[in-house]
């Protein structure tokens, strides 16, 4: 009988104690302690398991959790008696910054006081600690009244250090600082405008917590940027910094093909392997390919159907500000991402958030870090020939990507929205004059908004058109395989809809643009050759391969000039 999936528990204690369904990371733990590395900051994507690694971190070593042993019996770092011997033997001071999410920077502070403050009450023994001199004492409770009211003195910047000096006074100890989603605050801030304060302070807190700390014993952050040294780093004697690109801990986040599959297995869904590797595959960490994204592997083996858990789980409100405010160079390239097609660029990993609308290949970097981008293939540098820069091929991470951004731009058409569903009902029942009525109606009020002179998003306008209709159809993903620019027959069709019911109608759609300038009557004829186009490269042949009949096979060709759209079926 598989284990029982709890979806949303990230503490490590509340999985094992429940004996849910867990995939042992432990490795993790021998592999950071080794390294002997005193700061070290991990980033990766999203829904990683970060907040779970820290976790499994904190039961492993906070003599909170002394005696605790049964958290790791049966898992990899016990059968070590060496690490047996370390479990609860440390002072732990562990933290989020997950939920800074504030709109101003009084409120951004506030909101780290108040972790902060939480933080201080979990140590508040130290308060009546032998081991502590009256000054020392005075002070903890000095920076807790701060923390809790929330005011922006000496002493909270000074915050984690002093409590690294009193626990280490207390237990003879030098503590662990786990810092759990250490940039959140910083994207909120750039997001907000209020970028420059906000680095400002948190740069003091880090110096202190990590840098003039005599009191450190090991720290490690967490992240989905690496923001760069010059904003936050600069004082910071090169922490050790483990990006996507990097080879170190590549398989402590995620999970392998091999867990994927074992996990299948488990729930009797091993025939979903391929089906399940084209929605969530696709991450690669340093030289490691084929890591799946855990949160919607988990809720994929929980729901047993197919659906974008992970992209679903954020506004994407950075990477869509980007998007939209991008020259006309990264919106081509990005609707040649949609299309299938790579893309060869440099990638800064320090992401330089000040910096990010005058670069404007930045993005790239901040969406291979997010997991939106993979790497496909690395050129490195070649001193010799000349070149000194590593050079990326990077693609849409997977199918659950694709849909994501899809419906990213559907939302940019918010003056139309409330058609779209309309618009589905008409293809669906067949009706093409409210189609025509709808298509229209959307080209005067939104394609405006992406129009670069009389060609569309520059100089294939076909593209535009193509992505704004996949964009409009992406909610049928659930009844529908949604293919684009494949073969069959003996061409490429532009859109096809693959029914996964078998009661369900099958449909090909065909483009064509016209030049603004030309007569607008033609349009109908234009339509026209779409379908005669379909019919005479055999479109339908994939279709039929799949036993799907001809009578429930429909054609539609769109034909687009501008703003003005005609759609025609046979």
């Amino acid at each position: 009988m598989p284990r029982t999936i709890a979806i949303g528990v990230q503490e490590f204690a509340d999985l094992r104690e429940g004996h849910y369904f867990y995939i042992d990371k432990t490795d993790f733990i021998r592999e950071w302690w080794s390294s002997g590395d005193l700061v070290t900051l991990i980033t990766r994507p999203r829904r990683f398991g970060k907040t779970l690694n820290i976790s499994m971190l904190e039961c492993f070593f906070s003599e909170r959790y002394a005696k605790r042993d049964d958290l790791f019996q049966g898992l990899s770092i016990w059968q070590d008696a060496q690490y047996r011997r370390l479990q609860g033997t440390y002072p732990v001071i562990c933290l989020s910054f997950a939920k800074v999410k504030e709109a101003n920077y009084e409120q951004c502070v506030y909101g780290i006081c108040q972790i902060l403050s939480k933080v201080y009450q979990q140590h508040s023994y130290l308060e009546e600690s032998e081991h502590l001199t009256k000054r020392q004492r005075r002070l903890f409770q000095a920076t807790d009244e701060d923390l809790f009211e929330g005011r922006e003195t000496m002493r909270v910047y000074d915050a984690l250090n002093l409590l690294s000096e009193l626990l280490y006074a207390h237990t003879g100890k030098k503590p662990i600082i786990l810092l759990d989603e250490y940039d959140t605050p910083m994207q909120e801030a750039y997001a907000h405008g209020f970028w420059d304060q906000i680095v400002s302070f948190i740069r003091k807190m880090f110096n202190a917590a990590f840098k003039t700390n005599p009191s450190l014993g090991r720290a490690i952050m967490t992240g989905i940027t690496r923001v760069s040294k010059e904003s936050i780093f600069s004082d910071l004697n090169n922490p050790k910094v483990i990006t996507m690109t990097s080879s170190h801990y590549a398989t402590a986040f995620g999970f392998t093909q091999k867990e994927v599959s074992e996990a299948l297995e488990e729930f009797g869904l091993a025939d979903q392997a391929d089906s399940v590797k084209k929605w969530y595959d696709g991450f690669t960490f340093g030289a490691v390919k084929d890591i799946y994204n855990p949160w919607s592997i988990i809720n994929y083996l929980d729901e047993r159907q197919y659906a974008p858990y992970w992209a679903n789980t954020s506004s994407n409100i950075l990477i869509s500000l980007l998007l939209q405010q991008a020259n006309q160079e990264v919106k081509q390239k990005f609707e040649d991402l949609l299309q299938g097609k790579p893309l060869v660029t440099e990638i800064e990993e320090e992401i330089v958030f000040n910096r990010l609308e005058k670069k404007k290949d930045a993005i790239w970097s901040l969406m291979l870090s997010s997991g939106y981008l993979r790497v496909v293939d690395v050129i490195y540098p070649n001193v010799q020939a000349g070149r000194n820069d590593t050079i990326y091929t990077l693609q849409l991470t997977n199918l659950e990507v694709e849909i994501m951004f899809v419906k990213l731009i559907r939302q940019w058409f918010d003056e139309a929205e409330n058609s779209y569903n309309s618009f589905i009902r008409a293809l669906l029942e067949n009706h093409v004059k409210e189609m025509n009525q709808y298509m229209n109606n959307v080209a005067l009020t939104t394609f405006s908004y992406f129009d670069t002179g009389n060609r569309p998003t520059g100089a294939e306008p076909e593209r535009f058109y193509h992505g704004f209709v996949l964009g409009l159809i992406v909610e049928l993903a659930d009844r529908y395989e949604i293919l684009s620019n494949h073969e069959s027959g003996f061409g490429r069709y532009d859109v096809m809809l693959i029914p996964k019911n078998n009661r369900d109608n099958a449909y090909i759609f065909e483009f064509k643009v016209l030049n603004p300038y030309d007569d607008e009557q033609v349009l109908a004829d234009t339509a026209a050759n779409a379908l005669r186009q379909i019919k005479k490269k055999h479109y339908n042949a994939q279709l039929i391969a799949k036993g799907i009949d001809n009578a429930h096979i429909y054609h539609y060709g769109f034909a687009f000039q501008g703003k003005n759209v005609f759609i025609a079926k046979d």
